[in-house]
């Protein structure tokens, strides 16, 4: 599932996602989800999150 909408993610989820530094390459990181930072019901770009790591980035998948 990919992650343009808000109504999908949930804190404590398990994601990948795309680091501003890494926007460029597309390489992602894998953890779960602490914060929803996104406050708009979706972007195109994918819904910022903050993982429990403390990185911040947008969601570009969804894992189960």
């Amino acid at each position: 599932m990919n992650g343009t909408a808000r109504e999908n993610i949930k804190p404590g989820q398990p994601v990948l996602i795309v680091l501003k530094r890494d926007q460029r390459s597309g390489r992602l990181t894998r953890g779960l989800v602490k914060d929803i930072l996104t406050k708009s019901p979706d972007h195109p770009h994918g819904i910022k999150v903050r993982l429990e790591s403390g990185e911040i980035g947008r969601v570009k998948e969804i894992l189960a």
